[in-house]
């Protein structure tokens, strides 16, 4: 079983969120790295698991306030963030052609098939 990492704009009892696939390690890597013992960069938080697993997020971060700047916040892009594609969700029966999910087109990190990090 793993984490996965959701985040709600919404209310309390208002169903609305967006699910965190991967993101593109940048700082703290040697503590990610042993953290999931993955060393391939590329691999080391690509997928909402290993994400969870690389970031220490596990069930004690449930419903914290991600705007505060601790344990784990969201915080500004470090770097200008290229071409955003769509394509459809991975893993769902319904609605498969609604283009609900959002990545950087090209990015090495990007979760899911292969094509969509060329």
């Amino acid at each position: 079983m793993h984490f996965c990492v959701n985040v709600s704009g919404e209310r309390p009892g208002i169903g609305a969120g967006v699910l965190l696939r991967a993101l593109e390690p940048i700082e703290g890597v040697a503590i990610m790295q042993a953290r999931h013992r993955v060393h391939r960069l590329a691999d080391l938080a690509r997928g909402p698991g290993r994400l969870a697993e690389a970031m220490a997020i596990d069930r004690r971060l449930d419903g914290i306030d991600l705007c505060s700047r601790r344990p784990l916040w969201l915080a500004s892009e470090v770097r200008p963030p290229g071409h955003v594609a769509t394509s459809a969700r991975i893993g769902i029966s319904k609605e498969t052609t609604r283009l609900l999910r959002f990545y950087e087109a090209g990015n090495p990190h990007v979760s899911g098939p292969s094509a969509l990090r060329k």
